[in-house]
Formats: structure tokens, sequence, C-alpha cells
């Protein structure tokens, strides 16, 4: 199997600045899944614990020259750590500004698949190489990275990747993040399980409640993408719970329970500076589903292309 391909100058700027920072919080490794046409940044797809998170680009958004063959469809798979590629990613940028001059890393930052034989080791190792040419030198920097998935490993991600496609019928934008942040961080300290509630009328309701205390916030008339409905009339006075529950049980609206940590990390996503969020909650109450959407500018265009970072709790 083989893979070439010369990071961009916005491919850096995007994994560098925004979305390796995210996934960086999301969990140390994550599986880099390389198609003919594109490059998924995976977390946790494999196991059903904790949070899953997918990030999706297509190659001509990070990559210049992409080259990909194997004998699985060309379809190559590995382990990486994200804080290593991380740390990757910002030394060559500090390389490339140093030897170009201007600044720019286009065409200049070359990764590519390697085997290698690592000191006091008997066996070769595979290796995420970044090589990073200046003017009259380069500098190689090699990331350790697990043996390449196999065939029937590949099918598997591929049948996870495929499962995680699934949207909720209804989703909610939840327009503040950080607000939301600020209401869940003062939930941790009354319990570790948090209610949510997502109806078609635009609301979304958290709630963490014990014995002695319950603790929740409420965000009415979001936009809504999917089955909408009209909210009754007769019920404003109702309390948030009272509502949520009565819209449950008219099938108006969801609700699932989910880890009030898991629920915090997932809003460490907004490091990746979104455009807009998006709350779901799948059929039969199975799990939260949080998207994340961003307009890329299109190199040479004026046009912007959709990109999405979505975490499943």
């Amino acid at each position: 199997m083989k893979f070439k391909a010369f990071l961009t100058e916005n491919g850096v700027n995007l994994l560098e600045r925004r979305f390796l920072p995210a996934l960086d919080k999301m969990g140390k490794i994550c599986h880099l899944f390389l198609t003919r046409d594109h490059a998924f940044f995976l977390h946790n797809l494999l196991s059903g614990d904790g949070i899953q998170c997918i990030a999706q680009f297509h190659k001509e958004t990070l990559f210049d020259d992409y080259r990909i063959s194997s004998q699985n469809e060309d379809r190559i798979a590995f382990a990486i750590d994200i804080s290593i590629l991380q740390r990757a990613v910002r030394s060559s940028v500090s390389i490339c500004s140093e030897f170009g001059g201007g600044g720019s890393t286009a065409n200049r930052l070359q990764i590519k698949l390697v085997k290698k034989l690592p000191p006091n080791c008997t066996q070769p190792m595979p290796f995420l190489t970044f090589e990073t040419k200046g003017y009259k030198s380069a500098v190689i920097q090699d990331i350790p990275i697990s043996k390449p998935l196999s065939r029937a490993q590949v099918l598997e991600l591929q049948t996870a990747l495929d499962m995680a496609q699934d949207l909720p019928q209804t989703l909610v934008q939840v327009p503040d993040l950080n607000q939301l942040q600020n209401y869940i961080d003062r939930m941790k300290h009354v319990g570790d399980l948090l209610n949510v509630f997502i109806s078609k009328y635009g609301d979304l309701h958290v709630q963490v409640s014990t014995t002695l205390i319950r603790l929740g916030t409420e965000f009415r008339k979001l936009p809504v993408i999917g089955e909408q409905a009209v909210a009754p009339s007769d019920q404003q006075h109702l309390s948030a719970q009272s509502r949520s529950e009565r819209a449950v049980l008219r099938g108006d609206a969801q609700s699932v329970q989910v880890s009030v940590k898991h629920f915090s990390k997932s809003l460490q996503c907004h490091l990746a500076k979104p455009d807009c969020a998006f709350y779901g909650i799948l059929p039969q109450s199975a799990c939260l589903t949080v998207i994340f959407q961003f307009f890329v500018p299109v190199a040479g265009s004026s046009s912007f292309e959709l990109k999405f970072l979505k975490a499943v709790l």
C-alpha cells in the first residue's frame, strides 16, 4: 500500500488551528482513514462506550497531488496519536515559515506512509512522515502509527462509519455553545447523568437531578431542521420538565440520558470554531448526536464547501 500527498496551506491551517485541537480533547488516539476521495479522522468508532467522533474532509480540502493505492479498494486506515500529529504539524508550519520567509506551506509539506527500521529494532515499523523542504535543506519528522488495518478491519471500520451517518429526524440549532458549556460546568457538581430532551418545537432541555437537587436549563424556539411541530398554546405556564415530558408522550419530543462528562467533552469541539451546531436524538433514544457545521472557503473561488464534525454520545 502507498500513500503520498502534499498538505496545502489551507489544509495545514484547518488541521493546526481548528480540527486537531478539538480532536485532541476527544481522546488521545484516533483512526486516520484514507480513501480515494476523502480523509476521515475517526475517534472511538469501533467501541460502543463513550463519545464517537467523526471529522470528514474531501481530499482537495487538505491535500494537493493526492496519491493512494492499496489492494483494499485504495483504502488505508491506521491508528495515530493526535497530540503527536498536532505537534508535527505545528513544527512543520514554523519550519516552513522560517525557510520560506512568507509563511506559505503550500506544496512544501509532504506527507507519506513509510516503513523504517527504528534503533534497536529488528523489524521495520510503519510511520507517517512529514517532509518539509527548505531552500537548502529538508526536515523529516516520523510519526509512529499502528500497523495498517487488515482488509477485515477496514471493512469493520467502513461499516461502523456507514452506520454513523444516520441522522436524527429532528435537529435543533444551538446558537451559543459557550453559554451551554457554562451551564454544563455547573451541572458537573450535581450529578453524573444528564437528561436531554429535544422537541419538534425547537426546544432543548438539559437537566441533572438527584434525590435532593434538580438543576436544568432550557433553550426554546431554536431553529429546527427535519420534522417540526407547533407547540400547544395552553402549556406555556408549565415548567420546562413538564412541557418536555408531555411532548415526549405526544411523540413530539425524544429524550436520552448521557454522561455529563461525555456531554461536556463533546462541547470541546467548539475549539474547531464551527459556524453552527445542531443537536438531535436518534430514534428509540439510542444516542445523542451533535453535528458541528463548517463553511470552508474553496481555494480560487468565492464559494464555500460544507464540512462536518460529528460527535455521538
